[in-house]
């Protein structure tokens, strides 16, 4: 998770966010945002690197690292950073993890250029002033030859339907659908929202070529009460991997997912 200078909702209380990615609907985004990954990553080795941008507590990052990736964490928050580290100590990776305290908005200046294979930015974007500038710097630190970019971001479409058959508001559900700000329910404030037109084109202008899209929780938020997303869990992840590969159901997601290769310069 990463902030804008002017933003500290994710400064402080690390732990409520902790306590989310614990909830069904946290394990999925982030199993599912893995599960996506993995079909993209290049073969573990000491040598590749990873970026974690705007880590949060760094459990996708530490997931990484426990396939054999150099990893370092980056977020601006000391008191997630902190959490990030106790995880890795917890996985028995710390050996392969590096902390980094910094903003998204930073990372060009704080690593050397073509520095990692593969960057995560998961849930970031929505949260800075500008996307671009911090898509055209992550260009620069990947390696050019066969660097992947991975992007999480909320889905416009997707914030629409939550407010519909979620919240039953029905203003605020035609809202969503032509505005580029949602709310933020976990820590209140604001949140920038994307449709997968305005997320290519940026990725696009920053010299990404697009290599897949999915959708990240298509129908689980929306499951009547009968099923048990504890108990249905397994379930409910390999339905939702089976609805985020299709272009038709995706497009309603909460959540995009985009993995992108860096043209070659």
């Amino acid at each position: 998770m990463t902030i804008n200078a002017a933003d500290e909702r994710f400064l402080q209380d690390a732990a409520r966010y902790a306590a989310y990615l614990e909830t069904p609907e946290g394990r999925l985004r982030v199993d599912l945002a893995f599960a996506n990954l993995r079909e993209f990553l290049p073969q573990a080795s000491w040598s590749l690197r990873v970026l974690d941008v705007g880590c949060g507590t760094g459990i996708l990052g530490l997931r990484a690292a426990g396939l054999g990736f150099h990893v370092t964490l980056l977020d601006a928050s000391q008191a997630m950073l902190d959490l990030a580290e106790r995880g890795a100590q917890d996985a028995g990776v710390s050996e392969r993890i590096a902390l980094q305290q910094g903003e998204a908005t930073q990372i060009a200046g704080l690593f050397e250029a073509e520095s990692f294979d593969v960057i995560l930015c998961h849930n970031v974007l929505e949260f800075v002033d500008d996307p671009r500038p911090v898509l055209h710097s992550a260009g620069r630190l990947l390696r050019s030859s066969s660097g992947i970019l991975s992007v999480l971001v909320r889905n416009q479409p997707g914030e629409a339907l939550k407010a519909a058959l979620v919240n039953g508001d029905l203003s605020a559900a035609e809202h969503a659908l032509g505005s580029e700000w949602g709310d933020e329910s976990l820590y209140g404030g604001k949140v920038r929202l994307f449709t997968a037109k305005n997320l290519r084109a940026m990725l696009e202008d920053a010299s990404f070529k697009v290599i897949a899209e999915r959708g990240v929780r298509v129908v689980s938020d929306y499951l009547p009460e009968k099923i048990s997303r504890t108990g249905e869990y397994e379930r409910i992840f390999q339905l939702e991997r089976k609805f985020g590969t299709q272009p038709e159901l995706a497009s309603i997601a909460r959540y995009m997912h985009f993995v992108a290769g860096v043209h070659v310069r």
